[in-house]
């Protein structure tokens, strides 16, 4: 199966468990805002898959969209293991102190809570759960060294590195993947912060964090899209059915932003994402 192939999968299934129309509305668009219809309307023309009944509450629809896309994400970064050897874990609402460049945080954490006035003065927002975690787990030395010696048994190097299994059991945090159905001010404010956190509490080398979502509307992905330093990058969850909608539409203000996003290199479809974490 290719990673085509899986992400229309993933399109069924969304629409199926979580994307509906209610008075024809796709509750992925703002009903308030005529081109988030518009668009949103598009963008499940071009699916072309049944949609569920009912749309289901806010917070259930999350935590689908959460549980679907890490699904797409392992199968379609099983492809690759050719390209990225390893044993990987992928896993939904993980907190990070349990991976090897933030297991500090956890230490941290019990300091700050039976000190109120330290807890004050250096504030408690250090521990983030992102939506979707991808770790890969430590590797043994047999291993290693399976095609011949690369670290040997007494030697005193190597023994510092967090990747060999001898020196650490915890796993390394490859990526924090922030999903989101749609797309407030807020939202994107938040997912900024925990980005950030993630680069400012490391010890050891920066995961991947990128954000995952529905939204329909350019201009609330630029919002989160547009400028460098936190996030790698912000992927669509059906970026070419977007675009054909965008033009459908014909608002050029939209199309103008859309556009600049992605031949800006900050927004790309959720089948980039596999062969990106692949890096």
């Amino acid at each position: 199966m290719s990673i085509g192939e899986l992400r229309h999968r993933y399109h069924a299934d969304i629409c199926r468990q979580i994307l509906a129309a209610p008075s024809g509305v796709p509750n992925i668009a703002d009903a308030s805002n005529k081109t988030s219809v518009e668009i949103a309307r598009g963008i499940v023309k071009r699916l072309g898959c049944p949609l569920c009944e009912q749309a289901p509450p806010a917070q259930r629809a999350g935590a689908v969209f959460e549980e679907l896309t890490s699904r797409f994400l392992e199968d379609a970064f099983g492809l690759l293991v050719h390209l990225r050897p390893g044993k990987w874990l992928f896993e939904v609402n993980r907190d990070i102190t349990s991976f090897d460049q933030y297991a500090h945080l956890a230490r941290l954490q019990d300091i700050l809570a039976s000190n109120s006035e330290l807890a004050a003065a250096l504030g408690s927002d250090y521990v983030v759960t992102p939506d979707i975690v991808i770790g890969r787990y430590p590797v043994p030395d047999a291993e290693i060294n399976c095609n011949r010696t690369v670290v040997g048994e007494g030697d005193p190097y190597c023994r510092l590195s967090p990747l060999r299994e001898k020196n650490s059991s915890r796993v390394l945090l490859h990526a924090s993947i922030s999903c989101k159905w749609t797309i407030r001010s807020d939202r994107a404010q938040n997912i900024r912060t925990e980005a950030l956190n993630l680069i400012r509490t490391r010890k050891g080398h920066v995961p991947h964090a990128v954000a995952v979502t529905a939204e329909p509307l350019p201009t609330r992905l630029a919002s989160l899209a547009l400028g460098t330093g936190d996030l790698d990058c912000v992927y669509h969850f059906a970026l070419v059915e977007l675009q054909d909608a965008v033009r459908e539409v014909g608002n050029d203000d939209q199309l103008e932003m859309l556009t600049a996003t992605v031949d800006g290199r900050r927004l790309r479809d959720i089948s980039d994402l596999a062969l990106d974490l692949a890096m």
